[in-house]
């Protein structure tokens, strides 16, 4: 019997190809769809050596999909793994439902949290960018000729047509960002010259970075315990000891097949990141797979170009942790710096060491300038002239 369908209810799809991994990454998918605001009725799960080339999962599974479509009545199915075009409209035209995938939903996702002008451009431009994979032998619709008075004859087919105006939109967006990325360099510059410390917060998405980010500067930024809460990129001044300053952002989170496209229109906004002189990571202590979210996160920053830039390892979240395990408190490396800290953001204990940290760091850099200004005077002493120095 046909239930009545709900449009907000979905059914999940995940394979195990092998890796350990299909397990986390389906958990990670439900709490996905939770922040989509979608209610998980089912899930489906197979194992495979390879996806399939029509339907990647193959006809058993589009089956057993089905049969489960007409007993829940879900209005949407969402695939825990990125969809080939073809295989996408396969798979709608035999459920009879919208099908979409993970990158798709992470879109999603993007559209519903972006609130600042530079954030909508940027999730505007990712989903344009995504359509354009998607209308590469596409929908029957769009191969449609036009016709009608002064249309008639060669033309352009619909699938042309959207490429054309979806093309010009994308170089319109990407001018826009452009235009916003050079205000937001004019201000970095004068920050730097201020000689302003750039923090920049980094971590896996949910690991408690908007929190810890309130808490450091008593800012007001949104922060919940749901998948991407921060997506416009937040930036305070914290006043530390002596009247120095730092420069802090909070930055969008990272996840598990982060889609290209993201990290492509976010460039601006994670220009933030790279332009740091300090890192301060992030990590759900809580989690059972916190080792494999940092190097998730690690091997982002590669890609963006801020893997060379210092870190600070901040495991959060240490309330939900036995006390007799672990407790708050910092560790220094082999030059004596604090190089991990353990506190928890939600009630402010170890926060302490995040400043003393960022204190030392000043003084460190402070130190290094003051040196290097030494060696340039002396330099200009122990030449006869100025063009001797050069």
């Amino acid at each position: 019997m046909n239930k009545t369908i709900a449009s907000d209810t979905a059914i999940l799809v995940g394979v195990d190809f092998g890796g350990g991994t299909h397990q986390d990454s389906l958990l990670e998918l439900q709490l996905l769809a939770s922040s989509d605001k979608l209610e998980v009725i089912a899930i489906v799960t197979g194992k495979r050596s390879r996806p399939d080339s029509a339907t990647y999962i193959g006809r058993g599974k589009v089956e057993e999909i089905v049969r489960v479509r007409q007993q829940t009545g879900a209005g949407l199915v969402i695939f825990n793994h990125d969809l080939s075009p073809a295989q996408q409209r396969n798979l709608s035209l035999r459920l009879n439902c919208n099908v979409i995938d993970r990158t798709n939903l992470i879109l999603d996702i993007f559209a519903r949290r972006a609130h600042s002008h530079e954030g909508k451009l940027q999730v505007e431009l990712a989903q344009l960018e995504y359509l354009l994979t998607r209308l590469v032998r596409g929908w029957t619709h769009l191969e449609r000729q036009k016709g009608g008075i002064g249309l008639r004859g060669p033309g352009e087919t619909q699938l042309e047509t959207d490429r054309r105006l979806i093309k010009k939109r994308v170089k319109l967006l990407k001018g826009k960002l452009s235009d916003l990325q050079c205000q937001r360099n004019v201000q970095r510059r004068s920050r730097q010259r201020a000689n302003s410390l750039a923090v920049s917060i980094v971590g896996y998405t949910n690991a408690g970075k908007s929190t810890f980010f309130n808490k450091l500067t008593r800012a007001q930024s949104y922060a919940a315990d749901q998948l991407f809460a921060t997506l416009d990129t937040t930036t305070r001044k914290l006043f530390i000891e002596e009247g120095s300053t730092v420069v802090i952002s909070d930055t969008v989170g990272f996840i598990r097949e982060l889609p290209h496209t993201l990290v492509a229109a976010f460039r601006a906004t994670l220009e933030e990141t790279v332009q740091a002189d300090l890192l301060l990571h992030v990590i759900d202590a809580s989690s059972s797979n916190c080792d494999e979210q940092i190097n998730e996160v690690n091997k982002i920053l590669k890609e963006i170009g801020a893997d060379v830039i210092p870190q600070i390892l901040i495991f959060n979240k240490i309330d939900l942790i036995d006390q007799t395990i672990c407790s708050t408190g910092c560790v220094r490396d082999e030059y004596g710096r604090i190089s991990r800290i353990r506190l928890s953001a939600e009630t402010g204990e170890g926060i302490e060491f995040v400043r003393q940290a960022l204190a030392e760091t000043i003084l460190e850099n402070s130190k290094k300038l003051n040196k290097e200004s030494t060696e340039i005077t002396n330099g200009f002493r122990d030449c006869a002239s100025v063009q001797d120095f050069f």
